[in-house]
């Protein structure tokens, strides 16, 4: 007997705080604010560089990572989910907002709030309706070639800050063609900050920890020393352009950064930018909302934790909603920062709301001393972040295990490089869905045979068994609806089609799980096919939910054989008094 659902546990479906806060204490409380204080130190330089990926100013990437977090941390399921900026998010940004020719910052800062509140929205929405289904129609192969093009793509966007030129373009060949243009105006001051910066991540992702700790130092004072090496690399270069007046020598800094908590704002409600944004809007909630959910769930079954992904539809919702108010841009759960924050400790997703208190802190006491930070280190740390992401042994893999796969995977990464991310995610999500309708329109439809003394079927291309010339036996692999069911009835016809005296045909259903209307109609012309041409039609191991659905049509009294509990059944009763089965046990 089910428990009665109170309204609390009710409320607590939407609010998961609700649930966690209930045993929160003193132990919880120290761990989340450890995790907070680690993943602050990351957040503040990645939150700036992912502003200027988008092509926005630097503030914004701090006011994206304050509201955000505490909006998730009431409405998210996840324990360790880091949200803010990321990466491919941002630089779907920077490409909606680019397609708009708009020049005036004011208007730009409006045009990256509405595609916030937008997305927001859309994951709101479709969060209520409990559609976080429909992520699976997403294959893992393409999400992981887009993911691997767009990290390509965001390095090499990146390059002009690192080398002091002008490039531009959303396309891997237009930002090469004006890298190559500007090559003449490289400045090596400025390269030689962002080259050292770049190297120095490098080296402090896989040699900082392992020296600290050969020095002797605490694992967990040296993780976080670790993790401060992006905010190591920005007080260097920025004391050294200070010192050295190195802006008057070219070297591009951020500038004034608005000091002070993230401003109240409204998105536009314009019709036309709406309809100019929207499916950018959408595509940012589908690629987000896929990293997100995945990233969440694996951290989650480390600790034999589950998530709700409708209810993340309405955490990452909120969170976009509230960032749009407060002068942010879309944002979602980011990889890098989550596992930080798992590893470093997090036990409830307070750990992110103290992280935004953190952040808020930044905005108020820190933002003066971010002036003469070069954009060539905020560059390396968006290039060292996202290298990581770049996966090419996924196209290897494909090609060995599926063909189809390797084709979806190879699409994508090309024209995401070739055309930009809007169509490379277009084109995934086209070719996820195509390449689910291609699997399921041709069902894997196998001829069986019995295993000579047991009562198992198995294909007869593939094990040694007892057929009968009077009967053919397809065991259908696949449930059958609109796109396939006629697939199946070409395959049956031009089986029977032959010159065996074949008199029987059992369709056996172990794997069917549905039969739609137009598979239903199928089935009724196939039945009437084959009674003129003098062969019965039967079912075998038809599943309970579908046999109380095709006992509410008349298929059942038209069909001219029968259906029998087990193929078994079925071989005994049509292969005559003395079956091979029996003479061979």
């Amino acid at each position: 007997m089910q428990t009665p659902r109170t309204p609390a546990r009710r409320l607590s479906r939407y609010l998961p705080i609700l649930g966690w806060a209930r045993t929160y204490d003193k132990d919880t409380l120290t761990s989340d604010l450890v995790a907070a204080v680690i993943v602050t130190i990351m957040l503040i330089p990645q939150s700036l560089a992912y502003a200027l990926l988008a092509g926005l100013p630097a503030e914004m990437g701090l006011y994206a990572s304050i509201l955000p977090l505490i909006a998730y941390a009431i409405f998210g399921t996840s324990r360790a989910l880091a949200v803010g900026p990321v990466a491919v998010v941002s630089l779907m940004t920077a490409a909606a907002i680019g397609n708009l020719g708009l020049s005036d910052p004011v208007q730009i800062a409006l045009a990256a709030g509405t595609l916030a509140f937008i997305s927001g929205v859309i994951l709101l929405s479709l969060g209520i309706l409990r559609l976080g289904f429909l992520a699976n129609f997403l294959s893992h192969p393409v999400i992981a070639g887009f993911i691997t093009a767009s990290g390509v793509l965001i390095a090499a966007s990146q390059l002009k800050h690192i080398l002091g030129i002008d490039m531009h373009g959303h396309t891997l060949v237009g930002l090469i063609e004006t890298m190559v243009a500007h090559l003449g105006d490289i400045n090596w001051i400025t390269l030689l900050i962002g080259g050292s910066a770049t190297a120095f991540l490098f080296w402090v992702r896989k040699g900082l920890k392992p020296l600290l700790l050969a020095k002797g130092l605490k694992p967990r004072v040296a993780d976080i020393l670790a993790k401060a090496g992006p905010v190591g690399a920005v007080i260097v270069t920025t004391l050294l352009t200070f010192a050295f007046s190195l802006a008057d020598h070219g070297v591009k800094i951020v500038g004034e950064v608005p000091m002070g908590l993230p401003p109240l704002t409204m998105p536009s409600f314009s019709p036309d930018l709406w309809g100019q944004l929207f499916l950018s809007g959408l595509l940012i909630s589908i690629i987000g909302f896929v990293e997100s959910v995945s990233v969440a769930q694996t951290l989650a079954a480390k600790r034999r934790q589950r998530i709700d992904p409708d209810q993340e539809l309405i955490g990452l919702g909120a969170s976009n909603i509230s960032t749009a108010m407060t002068g942010g841009f879309p944002v979602t759960g980011g990889f890098s920062r989550s596992v930080v924050n798992f590893d470093a400790g997090a036990e409830t997703p307070a750990a992110g709301a103290f992280t935004a208190v953190g952040i808020a802190f930044a905005t108020l006491l820190l933002t003066p001393l971010l002036f003469f930070l070069p954009k060539a280190t905020l560059a390396a740390t968006i290039i060292v972040a996202v290298l990581s992401l770049v996966d090419f042994s996924i196209l290897p893999k494909a090609w060995k295990y599926s063909r189809v796969d390797f084709a979806a995977v190879a699409a994508t990464i090309v024209l995401t490089l070739g055309f930009g991310v809007e169509a490379g995610v277009s084109a995934g999500v086209m070719l996820s869905i195509g390449l689910h309708l291609y699997k399921t329109s041709r069902p894997h439809v196998a001829e069986v045979g019995l295993v000579p003394g047991t009562q198992h079927f198995r294909n007869i291309l593939r094990h040694d068994v007892e057929t009968d010339e009077t009967i053919v036996t397809l065991r259908v692999d696949e449930s059958l609806y609109f796109a396939n069911a006629r697939f199946l009835e070409d395959y049956v016809l031009n089986r029977v089609a032959c010159d065996q005296p074949i008199k029987h045909v059992i369709l056996m259903f172990p794997a069917v799980n549905e039969v739609d209307m137009s598979a239903l109609e199928t089935l009724e012309e196939l039945n009437r096919r084959l009674k003129e041409m003098d062969v019965q039609m039967h079912l075998s191991e038809v599943k309970g939910p579908v046999m109380d659905r095709l006992q509410r049509s008349h298929f059942l009294d038209e069909l001219n054989g029968k259906v029998f509990q087990s193929q078994f059944d079925a071989w005994k009763a049509l292969s005559g008094p003395a079956p091979a089965a029996s003479a061979a046990s």
